[in-house]
């Protein structure tokens, strides 16, 4: 293939070299197919990143763990300075003991206190001084991190689960499909399209911009089919399905676009691989007029039907 095809990119920022057919440079989700080794062990941990990034039912799990350890080692620490050192606990039972200093500590460190339970003397009092700052200094920290959490924005822009190539205008293109199934309204949304394939002499990869037939859209209410022309500048000219398996093609999306609720700019990727594209089929339209208003079917988001490439 010619070096000076339209849109050739020199650097993408992925490597252009590969040592294995069926590699993937971007996953479904978005996420990069890259594992990092070899490093130094507190490099590895990103702890905002990982909390807010996370799903909700592990961050509240996260959360409740650090508050029972916490609470299990003050009580063990009041055990261990003696019981005798909180009034209102009377009991010789020492598993009966455990559970009442259990109890003052999570009134201790939500700073809440019913009064009924108090330290007495020095060190028991500075115990409880010390907790009830790390509470404050925990609840802050995650507050923040809920907060956080609520005020990121989430693309949940959803991709066909695969392309096709199917007949556009009085020649072929490469289309996928992208729906926006919530609410919340997307504006100014941009697709930009890149196509990564071998080389026919080397296992090196080169890196092409494919031009869309609409690159960006305004508003965003129904599914949009974002069309790639196979023109003769496009790479994919005069390649069949055989050739793009072959050439280990992957087609890395991008989508960029300003989301009213959190006013912000949000980011959504996906990629697919040449044995995710179908030949000869086209996607079905889903979107119909119905009681004054438009119906879209995100159901319906994959579906197609055969038919014949020009």
């Amino acid at each position: 293939m010619a070096d000076n095809l339209k849109g050739k990119i020199k650097e993408y920022g992925l490597g252009t070299k590969t040592s294995y057919d069926g590699h993937r440079t971007l996953n479904k989700d978005g996420t990069f197919n890259v594992t990092k080794t070899n490093r130094p062990f507190l490099e590895r941990f990103n702890f905002f990143h990982s909390l807010i990034s996370m799903p909700w039912w592990r961050f509240f799990v996260i959360i409740l763990i650090g508050y029972f350890v916490i609470n299990i080692f003050f009580a063990g620490l009041y055990v261990w300075i003696g019981v005798e050192n909180l009034t209102g606990i009377n009991s010789s039972d020492n598993a009966k003991a455990f559970l009442e200093a259990f109890f003052f500590s999570a009134q201790t460190v939500t700073t809440l206190g019913y009064g009924r339970v108090a330290p007495i003397g020095v060190t028991a009092n500075i115990v409880a001084a010390i907790e009830s700052m790390l509470g404050l200094l925990s609840f802050a920290l995650a507050t923040g991190m809920v907060y956080g959490r609520f005020s990121k924005p989430r693309p949940k822009i959803k991709y066909s689960s695969h392309a096709v190539v199917a007949p556009f205008k009085a020649i072929n293109g490469f289309m996928f499909k992208i729906v926006n199934p919530h609410e919340n309204q997307l504006l100014d949304v941009e697709a930009n399209l890149t196509l990564s394939m071998k080389k026919d002499d080397s296992g090196a990869r080169d890196f092409y911009q494919l031009e869309l037939q609409i690159p960006k859209v305004i508003f965003f209410p129904y599914m949009w089919t974002i069309v790639h022309p196979i023109e003769e500048t496009s790479p994919l000219f005069n390649l069949d399905e055989a050739c793009v398996l072959e050439k280990d093609a992957e087609f890395i999306v991008s989508i960029k676009a300003f989301d009213e609720s959190f006013s912000q700019h949000i980011y959504s990727r996906s990629s697919y691989k040449a044995s995710e594209i179908k030949w000869g089929e086209k996607f079905v339209y889903t979107v119909k007029s119905e009681n004054g208003g438009m119906i879209v079917d995100v159901g319906r988001l994959d579906e197609t039907e055969q038919i014949n490439l020009n």
